[in-house]
């Protein structure tokens, strides 16, 4: 095909059969040479697909041969081939912006996970929920292709891929089924934005999108709710001197002329916008900014805080200001919410926070964490600049915190654990990574650093992430597999040894695991839930809180019950929630906590008394999935006195499960 800017002919007939004889002849190649070889010759592949990319027969040509393709390695040795970590975010750019190739594997993964989440096709590492989650929010990234005419961007892409695209797109939707695709989408955004999540670029992304669509009458379907306008105006235009959007230059010009009346106005409704929904317009900053030269003690009620939070304010007003001035910008506007739920945590009480976070503001950063930075943020502001404003996001929702691309749920389990618990810790952690490269841990009286180490499973600095991780997870990575390299031939698992020293010392040392290391069979399994009860469960363990939280393992399920993998979440608490049910609340950094185990196990993250972040279970269904916790030995309960109906409860939906077979 030649550039042109005239949209292709769309074939009536569908794809012919020499096109799909060529596809499935080198799909027939590569799988033969991958066989031999264990090297792709994926590009003859992607020839093949190219012309079938424009007509939905063709489409339809490609999703009947998603298991041929997966069969055949395709995926083998890219980013694609764990479609469990991969980003909606980082997947629209991607299919949009990307190099041709890259924009065509895209493509085909999404028509992947399209047959993953209709049924059709079932993948070892993914599962149908999670597919339909992930193509709901590409979709809405991309809604302009499906509600609209291509951008001249689109039109004018290398062999006229755009228009490809949208075709994939009008497809994806057709298939998926949204009877009212604006309705559905902004459902999508509230069940994410209901985790509170540190990274929000991907919400504010699709919240963008479905304010130009709604500029447009009649382009979606359905009429505007009222979720959809408090979305909008959360981003866009939260107060009455911003409601028209009209741009920071104009809003400063109207500030000037507000009197302290119509400012304090301003102050409530930024702060009921940003606490209603979790996300903060860049208006907030201009607006802050202006009242630190003319009305600090406004600032606590911009900022939507209670007496804790502003007696915190009123404790620091030094540090509280310089945080402001070089870390809140338009283009960090987030961490205006970072810093109140920071204040409203009340951690500056704590003697070593407040001087950790002056050495943060002091902080010079080494070439590499800077580079770093600047790839990933851009360079609209410094480096320290955007770190820093990630520091007030991490230690104001510690639980907002995902591993992003990488399956690095151990080091993004410990940087949360250390937000909440020891946030002076994290400081010096962070202050290693961004000052040295390089961290520094103990294992049993020795010294390990990062910097003599090879690369862990984050081999690549991690994407979608928060600055603080992107800078200290590729080296806590490479520690914790060094602390698991050390404790292999000890008969027993190595986290009964690594997780104390990795995460801390408060850590219970107690440690229990539901399975044989070497056989992968079930060991004493009664014996293991008797235990968790008896150390966590509040009716037996004489009414002791989780005081410090501990690192945990789970066996991730699908709903169709099948084995996804070994995953590392934090038990924060057991409570009872309004309906009087004891539950676990615990935290997972894989991005979404709202997940179906199947069984009738859907781990819930509003609605049952959940925090922000929380996701939480029944404690018999999280038992259920649970395979590896630790405890204290000297705050336990009588095992023998947790009911045996309940540990028969817990045991059975697991060998119905992941446990099938163990």
């Amino acid at each position: 095909m030649t550039i042109s800017n005239q949209e292709p002919e769309t074939p009536n007939n569908g794809p012919s059969e020499q096109l799909l004889e060529q596809l499935d002849a080198a799909i027939s190649r590569l799988a033969e040479a991958n066989a031999i070889h264990g090297v792709s010759p994926v590009f003859e592949v992607i020839d093949a697909v190219k012309p079938l990319m424009f007509s939905p027969e063709g489409l339809e040509a490609l999703y009947q041969r998603v298991p041929a393709i997966e069969s055949a390695s395709f995926f083998g040795g890219s980013d694609w081939d764990y479609p469990q970590t991969l980003v909606p975010s980082l997947a629209a750019r991607t299919v949009r912006h990307g190099e041709p190739a890259a924009t065509l594997v895209e493509s085909l993964s999404q028509i992947r996970l399209l047959a993953v989440a209709k049924g059709d096709y079932t993948h070892a590492s993914i599962s149908a929920e999670h597919a339909h989650h992930f193509l709901a929010q590409v979709l809405a990234m991309n809604l302009d292709l499906v509600a609209g005419d291509l951008h001249e961007s689109d039109r004018l892409r290398h062999e006229q891929l755009g228009y490809a695209i949208q075709n994939l797109y009008h497809y994806l939707l057709q298939h998926l089924g949204y009877e009212n695709l604006l309705e559905h989408l902004i459902a999508e955004v509230w069940r994410i934005l209901a985790q509170r999540p540190v990274q929000v670029a991907g919400v504010k992304h699709m919240v963008t999108q479905i304010a130009v669509c709604l500029e447009k009458p009649g382009a979606l379907g359905g009429e505007v709710s009222d979720d959809a306008v408090r979305l909008i105006n959360a981003v866009f235009s939260p107060t009455q001197g911003c409601r028209e959007d009209p741009g920071f230059e104009v809003y400063a010009e109207r500030l000037a002329e507000m009197d302290e009346a119509t400012l304090l106005q301003e102050a409530i409704a930024f702060a009921g916008a940003m606490h209603s929904t979790g996300l903060v317009s860049a208006y907030m900053p201009v607006f802050i900014r202006y009242l630190r030269g003319r009305w600090n003690e406004l600032i606590p009620t911009a900022l939507g805080l209670s007496y804790t939070g502003a007696d915190a304010f009123h404790c620091y007003p030094a540090l509280i200001h310089q945080l402001i001035d070089e870390a809140l910008f338009p283009e960090t506007s987030q961490c205006a919410y970072g810093l109140a739920m920071m204040l409203e945590r009340g951690i500056l009480y704590a003697p070593p926070v407040a001087p950790s976070l002056w050495r943060q503001l002091r902080l010079s950063l080494c070439d590499a964490a800077a580079k770093k930075i600047v790839a990933v943020f851009g360079s609209s502001r410094s480096p320290e600049c955007f770190l820093l404003a990630d520091v007030l996001n991490v230690l104001g929702r510690p639980l907002g915190i995902g591993q992003g691309n990488y399956p690095t749920c151990q080091s993004t389990r410990a940087l949360s654990m250390w937000a909440y618990n020891m946030p002076s810790e994290l400081l010096r952690i962070l202050a290693w990574a961004a000052r040295d490269d390089e961290i520094v841990m103990r294992f049993e009286g020795n010294n390990i650093s990062s910097r003599e180490l090879g690369a862990g499973l984050a081999s690549e600095p991690p994407v979608d992430v928060d600055a603080v991780s992107l800078l200290t997870v590729p080296h806590l990575d490479r520690i914790y597999f060094e602390m698991g390299r050390r404790s292999i031939g000890r008969g027993e698992d190595p986290h009964k040894w690594v997780n104390a020293e990795f995460h801390g010392d408060h850590v219970g040392h107690g440690f229990r695991i539901a399975v044989d290391v070497f056989t992968g069979k079930l060991k004493d399994f009664d014996g293991f839930i008797r235990d968790f009860y008896a150390s966590y469960h509040p009716f037996y363990n004489g009414n002791i809180p989780v005081i410090n939280p501990q690192p945990a393992g789970i066996a991730v399920t699908d709903s169709a019950t099948r084995f996804l993998g070994w995953h590392a979440i934090t038990i924060q608490r057991l409570a009872l929630d309004a309906d009087k049910i004891m539950r676990v609340y615990f935290f997972n950094p894989n991005n979404d906590s709202g997940q179906n185990w199947g069984q009738g196990i859907v781990t819930s993250t509003q609605g049952h008394n959940e925090r922000f972040g929380e996701a939480s279970l029944p404690v018999a269904e999280f038992v259920s999935r649970l395979y590896v916790f630790h405890y204290d030995p000297l705050e336990k309960g009588e095992p023998s006195d947790v009911p045996t109906d309940e540990v028969n409860r817990a045991m059975d939906l697991a060998k119905g499960s992941w446990a099938a077979g163990r």
